[in-house]
């Protein structure tokens, strides 16, 4: 298989927006494993899981191991599956995701797959849910149990291309799509491409100072994405 572009889609306020269901289900997921109520939660713009639940273990006072992380993960999963229908009604795929995604998929030697910090189960409910799994090559993205940095998360990813494929797919065969600054940061750091999206809490100059050339307002604009891509 020949491959022109790679694309590696952020999820959370790029595609979607769970508005509120997903904290809701940190929360349940965490005092499940931990016995202590959520009360407050650690950055989660761009960050990984793991971090993300270390972290906010740390601001409870508590010290986590990676198999204290494993069972959160294994109880947010759960939670997600269990409330999916209240996640559909409650959340939402944003303005021009689901046009964005067919897109790019009619362009012949584009794949695409996700790079997130969500970890895989619950990405693959995240997009199940509001109908934008159908393109997406699950077998070569990278997720938040795969490592805490989305910077090692993009080199991943590649990897996991290449092998997939059986062709190097390097920086230059991909293009990151997100809407922070550590989507941007983790893109730069590999040499690969990025189209930064201010749909999320990250402004246009927050994006543009993080380092993105190219930032749309939203995923509405499908002609300027698929031009950016292909250029």
């Amino acid at each position: 298989m020949t491959v022109r572009r790679v694309v590696l889609w952020d999820i959370d306020h790029t595609l979607i927006d769970t508005r509120g269901v997903g904290r809701e289900l940190s929360a349940q997921a965490f005092e499940q494993v931990t016995g202590v109520p959520m009360v407050r939660q650690a950055k989660i713009d761009g960050i990984t899981e793991p971090v993300i639940f270390r972290e906010t273990a740390k601001l409870h006072g508590l010290r986590t191991e990676r198999q204290d992380f494993e069972r959160f993960a294994s109880a947010l999963t759960k939670a997600h599956s269990e409330r999916a229908a209240e996640l559909r009604e409650r959340g939402h795929a944003l303005p021009g995701a689901a046009v964005a995604l067919d897109a790019l998929c009619a362009i012949p030697d584009v794949v695409q797959t996700v790079l997130t910090g969500n970890v895989r189960m619950v990405a693959e409910i995240k997009l199940q849910v509001f109908g934008l799994d159908r393109h997406i090559r699950w077998d070569i993205g990278a997720f938040g149990e795969d490592d805490d940095t989305r910077a090692e998360l993009v080199r991943i990813a590649l990897r996991r291309a290449t092998t997939a494929f059986g062709e190097p797919v390097t920086s230059r065969n991909a293009v990151l799509i997100g809407d922070t600054p550590a989507d941007v940061e983790a893109a730069l750091a590999n040499g690969v491409p990025v189209v930064a999206v201010a749909s999320g809490r990250s402004s246009s100059d927050d994006l543009r100072e993080a380092g993105a050339v190219h930032v749309l307002q939203s995923l509405e604009d499908v002609d300027a994405l698929v031009a950016l891509l292909l250029g």
